[in-house]
């Protein structure tokens, strides 16, 4: 019988487990860096340097780029973190609702909560600076961004659907109809973001009562512009979102 043991002290064919404690080491440290950049740029802007958000985090920039290789890189990663635990957030919500309007009311609610509990989390997540390597233009938009909302359209699609089967209405395969998802994303992506970009000082409606109006545009229209709100929180506007940058689960 073979009973040598590798030169590591291990059985033969089993990984070194010095390897293995190590390789967690290394997960776990990228993570705590992702938390510790995320924690910087909340307080210092998207824009912070290399260098700002090393010193922030305590540690050295070239920590960052052994880990990350260069910003763009752990630009990448502080998104996909942000974008998981937004889109965990948003079907929770979703699910927990009664009917399919009050779920896009609750996503719509949650979305704009999440991004304005951290405006500067929320823009360096969703916007990449230029890149001299693959040519993408500044404000380029991340992969995992652009995955994520196509994950959610795809999640609004399904309750529309249902919606329209509740309603008697069965349009055809060549209808416009099935483009309202990806429309709708749209228009809560571009009315959140030209909200978050409000100049400091101009009057603005807060998270709940833009999301009742963005709400009321996808489903009826401008005539629902002038809707009364109603005086009490309904059930899914009781949902208090936690924010991004304090939060997040890792």
């Amino acid at each position: 019988m073979n009973t040598a043991l590798n030169a590591t002290g291990g059985a033969p064919g089993l990984p070194d487990g010095r390897a293995t404690r190590w390789d967690e080491h290394r997960q776990q440290r990228r993570v705590d860096l992702i938390r510790a950049a995320r924690h910087a740029v909340h307080d210092l802007g998207p824009q912070a340097s290399m260098d700002e958000i090393a010193a922030h985090a305590g540690t050295s920039k070239s920590v960052f780029y052994r880990y990350f290789g260069d910003k763009n890189g752990l630009q990448v990663a502080v998104g996909e973190r942000a974008i998981q635990y937004m889109e965990r957030e948003l079907l929770t919500a979703a699910e927990a609702s009664d009917s399919a309007l009050d779920g896009l009311f609750a996503m719509v609610s949650v979305y704009l909560r999440l991004a304005e509990s951290s405006p500067h989390v929320y823009a360096f997540s969703t916007r990449l600076p230029p890149d001299a390597t693959t040519g993408a233009p500044a404000g380029a938009q991340p992969a995992a961004m652009a995955d994520f909302f196509e994950r959610i359209a795809a999640v609004m699609d399904v309750h529309f659907r249902d919606y329209l089967r509740q309603q008697g209405r069965s349009p055809g395969t060549a209808s416009a109809t099935w483009y309202w998802p990806r429309a709708a994303i749209g228009m809560v992506r571009s009315a959140g973001e030209t909200w978050l970009g409000t100049p400091p000082g101009t009057p603005r409606p807060d998270a709940r009562r833009l999301a009742r109006k963005v709400t009321a545009w996808l489903t009826v229209g401008l005539d629902g512009t002038y809707a009364a709100a109603p005086t009490a929180p309904g059930p899914s506007e009781q949902h208090t979102a936690p924010s991004i940058p304090e939060q997040e689960q890792s």
